[in-house]
């Protein structure tokens, strides 16, 4: 099963790094295979967010849906549109006036989707957690 896991520490307070997070107008920033992101409304657990990856022609939807959302601590996901339907899960552990962000995925594929994709599923999961940095480096300069 392709998973991956990754921690950063964010020189930021917790309450900014989860608002970050949980803003569906910073995927852009800090996850480059995104082509699109919006949601509608308030973010909580049943909150639809619909995305669009790079990919062959106009993208590959991944939409997610909330699953889990306790302010400042924790933010879990599904994909619920695409090929492949991961979970995942933020959390967020204050340490004086900095952050640990941890970010958690995972897939379970079956029958050919696991003999095809398990590769490319996994090199798209490290990417997604490796890109913990590049929110960091935004987060921190702002």
């Amino acid at each position: 099963m392709p998973s991956a896991q990754r921690s950063v520490v964010i020189n930021r307070p917790v309450d900014q790094v989860f608002a970050f997070f949980t803003d569906p107008t910073n995927e852009l920033k800090w996850r480059t295979h995104l082509k699109e992101v919006t949601a509608e409304g308030p973010i909580g657990v049943g909150s639809r967010v619909h995305q669009v990856v790079k990919g062959p022609g106009r993208g590959i939807p991944a939409d997610i849906e909330i699953t889990d959302y306790e302010q400042s601590s924790r933010y879990g996901f599904r994909v619920v549109a695409g090929p492949v339907r991961p979970v995942g899960e933020f959390t967020f552990a204050a340490e004086g006036g900095s952050t640990t962000v941890s970010l958690s995925l995972s897939a379970e594929l079956t029958g050919i989707k696991k003999l095809v994709m398990s590769r490319a599923v996994q090199r798209s999961m490290d990417a997604e957690v490796n890109a913990l940095d590049r929110a960091k480096t935004v987060i921190e300069g702002s």
